[in-house]
């Protein structure tokens, strides 16, 4: 989540109550969790087994429950609790606004867009020229929706995450990581009936140019698929998962987090993706592989009892 404009870190410090070490006149331009840091930004660390990566990662200024050498140029915000400071900070920038109408005086609708009876449009939601978005749609707060996009009725956009914080030292094992990202549906997209697409945790989730969707597919948090993208029925992908232009995902594809599918790969009905996989091919199975050797595999093993006949005779 990017501020409105930046942030003195000392005043960040004081609403927190941290002590901050380092670069205490810096100016700080938004928060991030670490899978979408850039420079300039806060985030927040609470374990020292990720000490390390949070450090030396892109981020400017790093929330921290223990004092430690501070690297050049960036500062620490030392506090007892990193993740409660985390939403003391998104409640302060993103707060919650209830709804008092169906379509929010704040939002911005392009001409020639129309908004079917039933569909809910939230605050600061911008859409574009000539969408069509259906009844029961749902398009929650900060949402940005391109020109010639059609939403089918039901789908929701911009869900919080599924995105918690564990802890088993406290009441509450998993505790929410409240969303302040956005969804963001570039021109040209069609999403079928009863999808829903989560808004990134503290980024964007992002549906290219001219991506296509059928029914009940499943997007998660900070996800960015690229453009001319096809994907049918009940496709599941996972948080911060990169899909590349031109991939097809064929009937209940199953796609695991924080991996990469290259351009105009294809990936066969059912099929589930536990690991990366390289553009331009064809899968099938699971693990998905190269589909002609999974088909080859295949048939093998149906040959399995007739050749242990032979041996057992």
């Amino acid at each position: 989540m990017n501020f409105p404009s930046p942030v003195s870190i000392q005043w960040i410090a004081d609403l927190i109550g941290a002590q901050l070490i380092g670069e205490t006149t810096a100016f700080t331009t938004g928060i991030n969790e670490i899978h979408k840091v850039e420079e300039g930004d806060l985030v927040f660390v609470d374990h020292p087994k990720y000490y390390d990566k949070c450090l030396q990662s892109k981020a400017s200024f790093i929330i921290i429950n223990s004092v430690v050498e501070c690297p050049p140029g960036k500062a620490l915000l030392v506090v007892d609790q990193p993740f409660e400071s985390y939403l003391t900070i998104v409640r302060h920038f993103r707060p919650f606004t209830p709804a008092t109408q169906s379509v929010s005086d704040t939002a911005k609708i392009g001409e020639g867009s129309y908004i079917a009876p039933g569909a809910y449009i939230g605050h600061e939601v911008v859409i574009g020229k000539n969408c069509v978005i259906h009844p029961n749609v749902t398009i929650l707060d900060h949402c940005v929706i391109g020109d010639n996009v059609v939403i089918q009725a039901g789908t929701v956009i911009g869900s919080d995450a599924f995105y918690y914080n564990t802890k088993k030292d406290r009441e509450q094992w998993y505790k929410r990581m409240e969303s302040c990202g956005r969804v963001v549906i570039e021109d040209d997209v069609e999403i079928g009936a009863s999808c829903t697409i989560d808004r990134g945790v503290t980024h964007d989730t992002r549906i290219g140019k001219g991506t296509k969707m059928d029914n009940m597919v499943h997007i998660g948090h900070d996800s960015v698929i690229g453009r001319n993208c096809l994907f049918a029925a009940q496709v599941g992908v996972a948080g911060a998962v990169l899909i590349e232009d031109g991939v097809i995902l064929w009937g209940q594809v199953g796609i695991s987090k924080t991996l990469t599918i290259g351009a105009n790969a294809v990936v066969l009905a059912q099929s589930g993706v536990p690991s990366s996989l390289a553009g331009g091919k064809t899968y099938f199975g699971y693990p998905a592989e190269d589909a002609a050797d999974k088909k080859r595999e295949l048939v093998w093993i149906k040959r399995i009892p007739k050749l242990w006949e032979k041996v057992m005779k």
